[in-house]
């Protein structure tokens, strides 16, 4: 019974010195997205990512077997919905990935591709507190589909061709100044045409849900 008090003693002492380093950090760092994490948040952040994935889940098999056809779903997909965050290749370098905080990781390296297809897809799923990362699921099996994909698609990154990223390119989300700007320019090609039509509508990027 002493021991358990003791060790119930030392886990609040240890809880109690992580706060007050924390506090510390913060009054003399301020709360800036754009300073990189010390050690002490980069680890907090990558045990938040162990701890959020139950151990019961770690080892489930990816129910859906690869093929060139997953992998160009799971392309399709990641261009659209998570390249603006983690970039095309992965990297996480990009305009919103660098005004994160805490940045995404390279999902090339090991960090990422050590991780199990189970605790990668509970990732997509349910998203990581006090993280950047938002929960995609629906909580419904039969919706599961899309994130399993995109499990196949994580493994792929570090091999993605030059041609796998022109093609990504092409199927990004288009922020509302380029299209706007495209517009534009169709408008001012149509004037000095001497043509006086409407200018055709961009073509919506690619679509893809987690619903099947």
């Amino acid at each position: 019974m002493r021991s358990l008090v003791k060790a119930m003693v030392a886990l609040i002492g240890i809880a109690a010195g992580a706060a007050v380093i924390m506090f510390l950090l913060i009054t003399s760092r301020g709360v800036s997205a754009r300073a990189q994490p010390g050690a002490f948040e980069t680890i907090a952040a990558r045990t938040m990512r162990s701890f959020a994935v139950p151990r019961a889940e770690r080892n489930r098999k990816n129910p859906i077997p690869d093929s060139p056809e997953v992998f160009a779903e799971g392309k399709a997909h990641w261009a659209d919905h998570c390249a603006t965050c983690h970039a095309n290749d992965g990297s996480g370098d990009t305009e919103m990935g660098r005004g994160m905080y805490p940045k995404p990781p390279d999902m090339r390296l090991a960090r990422t591709q050590d991780l199990s297809d189970a605790e990668i897809f509970y990732i997509i799923e349910n998203g990581v507190r006090l993280t950047g990362m938002p929960a995609w699921g629906e909580g419904r099996p039969e919706a599961a589909t899309g994130s399993w994909q995109l499990v196949h698609f994580v493994r792929r990154l570090p091999k993605l061709t030059a041609a796998d990223l022109e093609e990504m390119s092409a199927m990004n989300p288009r922020s509302v100044q380029d299209v706007r700007e495209e517009l534009e320019a169709e408008r001012s090609s149509a004037g000095q045409a001497g043509e006086g039509k409407a200018p055709a509508k961009p073509k919506p990027p690619h679509k893809h849900s987690h619903k099947e």
